[in-house]
């Protein structure tokens, strides 16, 4: 009965983080334009933060139960399925276009704060310090966007005034994504101890996909609406902001952020996943429909790596 219990708050967690951090990017950003701010900032902060928000939540509540594995798990986790699965996928259907920026400019600093992620994990631990290093990178990078004037795209920002109803839903979708963070934690912890699987695992595939649906809805909408150009700087740019930003904060919230030995192989694979989007980003200055399905099938057998541990 316990393990039905744990799947089916499972489900309703992962449909309430996906419904908050739509309503979140929705109402946040009407919000923004109502206050002038610009396509630039809204898309580098709300809709940033919208996207990112349930690995957010789920990382710091992890976080404060001092739930290491399954923080830096779910970040790891995420960027994989971010890279492999949605933009894998995305690209399955129909090629995407790079530009050089996307490829010389983000894609290269992924590939190197993902690098410096496995730096600081090699002693299973990251410090205090390593934490400051992650979210000073995040203002720095962030800084010389604004400074060129350059940012995420923001497809996603919705259009039309602001009333005072986005208000309440900005509130009820914060509501909803820190309430399925915290119940898909408790969940999954649970269901780890009942298959006898450990954290790591658990947070590195079912609670990162759990945390990555709202990147994963908004790119099925926009196959099946025909806006298949969706925006590949979104979620290299949403990976960027969960490993410095969201493991930055998780990181100076938790004294003692140790995680599992297979930390250091799970990352060493997201370094490689990085490098082959990137990869694959040059050539030809697009990611074709194979390479697309070669990233799924990358993931899927990672995933099945992962659990046969």
């Amino acid at each position: 009965m316990d393990l039905v219990i744990d799947l089916v708050t499972i489900i309703a967690s992962v449909a309430a983080l996906w419904l908050g951090a739509n309503w979140v990017v929705e109402s946040a950003s009407r919000i923004g334009k109502k206050f002038g701010m610009s396509d630039l900032v809204i898309g580098l902060t709300i809709v940033a933060f919208g996207t990112s928000a349930p690995e957010f939540a789920v990382t710091i509540a992890a976080a404060l139960r001092g739930q290491g594995d399954i923080s830096v798990g779910n970040v790891v986790g995420s960027n994989i399925f971010n890279l492999g699965f949605v933009l894998g996928g995305v690209a399955a259907v129909r090629a995407i276009s790079t530009t050089p920026k996307l490829v010389y400019r983000d894609g290269f600093f992924l590939i190197g704060v993902t690098i410096l992620l496995r730096i600081f994990v090699d002693d299973l631990n990251i410090s205090h310090t390593e934490g400051t290093i992650l979210l000073v990178l995040l203002v720095i990078y962030m800084g010389f966007l604004l400074w060129k004037r350059e940012g995420m795209h923001s497809d996603e920002i919705a259009a039309g005034e602001a009333t005072w109803l986005d208000g309440l839903k900005l509130l009820g979708g914060l509501t909803l994504i820190v309430g399925g963070g915290h119940f898909l934690v408790e969940s999954a912890s649970s269901l780890a101890r009942v298959f006898g699987v450990s954290e790591w695992v658990i947070g590195v595939t079912i609670v990162a996909a759990g945390t990555s649906t709202p990147e994963l809805a908004t790119s099925l909408v926009a196959v099946l609406k025909g806006r298949h150009g969706i925006s590949i700087g979104n979620l290299i740019g949403s990976d960027i902001f969960n490993l410095l930003g969201v493991l930055g904060v998780a990181t100076l919230l938790n004294p003692t952020m140790t995680v599992d030995p297979s930390a250091r192989t799970s990352i060493t694979v997201l370094i490689i996943m990085v490098a082959v989007v990137v990869f694959f980003m040059r050539t030809g200055w697009r990611i074709s429909r194979t390479e697309g399905a070669t990233l799924v099938v990358v993931n899927l057998i990672r995933w099945f790596i992962d659990f046969s541990r």
